[in-house]
Parts: structure tokens; C-alpha cells; sequence
């Protein structure tokens, strides 16, 4: 029987960050981090954007504030990690011969996409919950697609590198089981940079750690207790949502206009949920409203999808909900947050709320309810 392969020694004056086992672990924590946040994100993407095979989760109500806090936290995580992880092998990025054989091509070219496709991914997806858009493209879609490229680029990667990263961890010389070595003391700092990111940025999709995201571009605060990504000024609706001649549209085959009074004066139910923001923070609230399954009944809409339009012109001026969210009792046209009526920025004179769902999705200052075609 052949003896199992190892990773040839490092050279003592090889600097420790630059050592094949500082790298091979760096690799596999960040590979940790990139399969958590490529999961969590499909996820939030099929819940905005669903196949026509993908139920929508409506319990429970905390599951999107879940999925989509650990997809903020994994990939700030990933940072300091990639960070480290290319100091660790910057001098082999440059190493020569640039091509050599096709193996050498392949590996080339794959670390070449991965790093670029890792960047780009990590620190627009930053921008992003910061809410700075130093571009022109959509984000939601190029996203969307530049998760397959990475994670593509990291399968490739792996596949390559495998059997130097399992003989890293096969050797047992006096660097690796010596306690108090420098190695543990550069992967305790890396872990310890992502543990910090994760708290000052990441803690926004917990209402209780809002105080420790010092970085987190998103806290508690806000009219009403509740933060506003986009307010009524910005949407163009700030006259029109206070106009006298407001009416709610049931587009039905019985068709239904409800002055605010009126919806009002219907039955109203009040429950606590979320509003977990797709840039991953997250605040409760006691919301009261009508049911949307009874006003879907109104205007002969049971069974059916709906779409809800707002005031708002532009691509989250409407969203819309498969029937059976819109007949869950939690599912509300608020008309109220804590007891007072909506602020102007969080909807009024009515929003949608609803569990386990996008905040872009919660859309505010609704003028319309019809049937999807």
C-alpha cells in the first residue's frame, strides 16, 4: 500500500502568512462563508423573483429576517477572509510561467475569474446595504448571476487544488501540533475580523444588537420606531398620498373604490411582524389593518394572486403574492404601526404587510389591488 501523499515542507524563511497551510485553511473558511451566502442569497432571490415551481414560505414569520440576516453576515464575514486569503498567495498569483501546461491554463484562469468575480461580488453586495449604487447596471440581477460565477470559479478552484489542501491537513509536523504557534494566532485574527464584521455590520438583522452595529448602515431608528429606506419625497408621492381623493382600487369582477374611512371603519386585525430589509436589517412593529383575504372577498378575488400597485411609479412601485399568503390572517393592508396612524414614509395612507417577506416587497402607499394575469 502506498503511503498517503503530503505537501512537500515550506521553507523556513517563507513568511508565515505566505505558508501553503495558512492558505489552505484561509481557503476553507472562506469557502464556508461563499456556500452559506450563495444558499441564503438564492433564496431571498427565488422569494422576489420565484420560478413558477417555488412555494413562498409564510411561516415562519421571522424565517426571511433568518435567511437574509446570514446572507448579510456571511458575506461581510467573507471579506477580511478573502482579504487574507490573497495576501497569503499574492506571490503565486504572479508566479512564472503564466500559462505552462493546459492544467496550469485551467487553474490560471479560474483563480483569475474567482478573485475577480469574489471582489466584485463582496463589495458591491457592501455598497449595496449601504445603499450607494456607484453604478448603472441593475443590482438585483447582476447579483444574481455573478453568484453562479463564483461559484462556479470556486468548484474549478477546488478541483484543482484539492490534493494539495487535504496533504496540508494530512502532515503532522512540529508547526502544526505545537500549541502557541504562530499559524493559530494568524487564523484566530482572521476569524476574529469576521466575527467583528459580522457583529458591527451583520447585528442590524437583530432588533436586540442594533446598538453594536456601529457600521451597520440601518438601526431601529425612524419615524414610528422603524427605519425608512426610501421616504415619500423620494418616491414622488408625499402630494398624492395626503389628496382628499384617495381611493383603494379593488380590481375585481365586483369592482370596489374605499375611501380611507371607509377601510377604516372594516374590520381590523393588529399583529407583530417584521420588516427584514432585503440590505439585512430588520425591525418588529404591531401593525393594524384589514386583512387582505377580506378585501380579495370584497371584490370577488378569493383564489386568486394578486398584485398590489402603489402610488410610486418605477420597478417596486407593485409586488405581488400567490393566493394562499393572501388569505394568511397575518397578512394585513396596515393602516396603522404602534397605535398611530402610518407616517407618511412608511406607507399612508396604506401598505402591505405581510410574514416572512422582503421589505421591498412590503410596498407602501398602495392605490391599487387587482388580479395577476
Amino acid at each position: 500500500m502506498s503511503a498517503p501523499e503530503t505537501a512537500p515542507e515550506t521553507p523556513a524563511h517563507v513568511p508565515l502568512l505566505r505558508r501553503p497551510g495558512i492558505a489552505a485553511r484561509l481557503g476553507v473558511l472562506l469557502g464556508v462563508c461563499v456556500v452559506i451566502c450563495f444558499a441564503t442569497g438564492i433564496f431571498s432571490h427565488w422569494i422576489q423573483h420565484p420560478p413558477s415551481w417555488f412555494v413562498t414560505p409564510r411561516s415562519p414569520a421571522w424565517l426571511y429576517q433568518l435567511t437574509q440576516g446570514v446572507h448579510v453576515a456571511s458575506g461581510v464575514a467573507a471579506i477580511p477572509l478573502v482579504l487574507l486569503k490573497l495576501a497569503a498567495v499574492y506571490p503565486k498569483l504572479f508566479e512564472r510561467p503564466m500559462i505552462g501546461s493546459p492544467v496550469r491554463l485551467l487553474e490560471r484562469a479560474a483563480t483569475a475569474v474567482l478573485v475577480a468575480s469574489m471582489l466584485f461580488q463582496l463589495f458591491t453586495g457592501l455598497l449595496n446595504i449601504s445603499q450607494w449604487y456607484a453604478w448603472t447596471f441593475f443590482f438585483t440581477t447582476t447579483h444574481y448571476a455573478t453568484a453562479y460565477l463564483v461559484l462556479g470559479a470556486v468548484a474549478v478552484h477546488l478541483a484543482i487544488k484539492l490534493p494539495l489542501v487535504v496533504a496540508e491537513f494530512r502532515r503532522r509536523t512540529a508547526e502544526s501540533v505545537t500549541p502557541g504557534l504562530p499559524r493559530r494566532a494568524v487564523l484566530t485574527a482572521g476569524i476574529a475580523a469576521a466575527g467583528l464584521a459580522v457583529v458591527t455590520v451583520g447585528s442590524q438583522s437583530v432588533p436586540a444588537l442594533h446598538r453594536l452595529g456601529v457600521f451597520a448602515p440601518r438601526s431601529g431608528s425612524g419615524p414610528q420606531g422603524m427605519p425608512v429606506n426610501r421616504t415619500a419625497a423620494a418616491a414622488g408621492v408625499a402630494t398624492s398620498a395626503h389628496s382628499g381623493d384617495y381611493r383603494l382600487v379593488l380590481a375585481g369582477p365586483t369592482p370596489v373604490e374605499l375611501t380611507l374611512e371607509q377601510l377604516r371603519a372594516m374590520p381590523q386585525h393588529t399583529a407583530r411582524l417584521p420588516l427584514a430589509c432585503v440590505e439585512g436589517w430588520t425591525q418588529y412593529g404591531w401593525w393594524s389593518g384589514v386583512r387582505v383575504g377580506d378585501l380579495a372577498a370584497l371584490a370577488g378575488l378569493e383564489g386568486r394572486n394578486l398584485r398590489f400597485v402603489s402610488l410610486e411609479r418605477g420597478p417596486y412601485g407593485q409586488s405581488e403574492m400567490d393566493h394562499a399568503q393572501v388569505t394568511d390572517a397575518d397578512t394585513l393592508l396596515a393602516l396603522r404601526l404602534g397605535g398611530e396612524d402610518l407616517d407618511l414614509d412608511h406607507g399612508f395612507p396604506c401598505r402591505l404587510i405581510a410574514a416572512s417577506r422582503p421589505g421591498v416587497q412590503q410596498t407602501k402607499w398602495i392605490s391599487r389591488i387587482e388580479a395577476v394575469r
